[in-house]
């Protein structure tokens, strides 16, 4: 019974120590090994993340035989000109009031503008101060060359006398009240707008459509010289 039992302990203490002397678990050694990787992978997501090569972004080259670029225009002379006496009419027609076609005498709008604002001054023809007949002489001295009479009724007997319906730009416009004598000239613009130099105002643009002018208007009348000028710029 003793040897029984000895064997049986003897038995037992060889089956633990076989227990204790086994080597660790596998799957535990490769998860311990593995976890230092995967808690660097965690920090660097962006860095370890594999896309499909149809998602990156891809940089396309410029085909090399692509079609050239077109050349800048450059204005010729003629198109800055052209825009150069756009702005111009544009200027003179808000200044003036007037409704341009564009093709009208330059350089009589410009006179005008010119001299817009001068004071009246009787017997006088300068920027400080003119009456409406030195306004009118000095005008078409700068503009056509042309030396007209200095007073209004003697301008009116050396002029072509032509219907109020057919006044054209640069003729003039003679005013008297009732029967009396000419008292008044004006340059004639366009659409019923005269320039003239009035007592009570200097240079300006008035309409004949105003009571006072309308009422006083006498006769228009075209100076030949300058319409010959007008007709051979044209």
């Amino acid at each position: 019974m003793k040897n029984s039992f000895l064997y049986c302990l003897a038995a037992g203490s060889l089956a633990l120590s076989f227990f204790f002397e086994r080597s660790p678990d596998a799957s535990i050694t490769s998860r311990a090994a593995l976890a230092p990787v995967v808690a660097e992978a965690s920090l660097f997501p962006a860095l370890t993340t594999t896309e499909p090569a149809s998602e990156l972004p891809t940089l396309v080259a410029a085909p090399a035989n692509g079609p050239a670029a077109k050349p800048a225009l450059v204005p010729t002379a003629a198109d800055l000109a052209a825009s150069r006496d756009s702005l111009a009419y544009n200027y003179y027609a808000q200044t003036l009031g007037l409704h341009l076609a564009f093709d009208e005498n330059k350089d009589l709008l410009q006179s005008v503008t010119d001299w817009l604002g001068t004071p009246y001054r009787y017997g006088n023809n300068s920027r400080k101060g003119t009456d409406c007949s030195g306004f009118v002489t000095r005008v078409f001295r700068e503009v056509y060359g042309i030396t007209l009479q200095r007073s209004s009724r003697s301008m009116f007997s050396t002029t072509k006398h032509i219907a109020k319906s057919e006044m054209k730009t640069g003729d003039l416009v003679f005013f008297r009240r009732g029967k009396g004598p000419i008292y008044h000239v004006g340059i004639y613009l366009k659409n019923g707008k005269f320039a003239h130099s009035a007592t009570n105002g200097g240079v300006m643009v008035s309409s004949l459509k105003q009571p006072y002018y309308q009422r006083n208007f006498y006769a228009a009348g075209r100076v030949p010289a300058a319409a010959e000028a007008e007709a051979s710029a044209e």
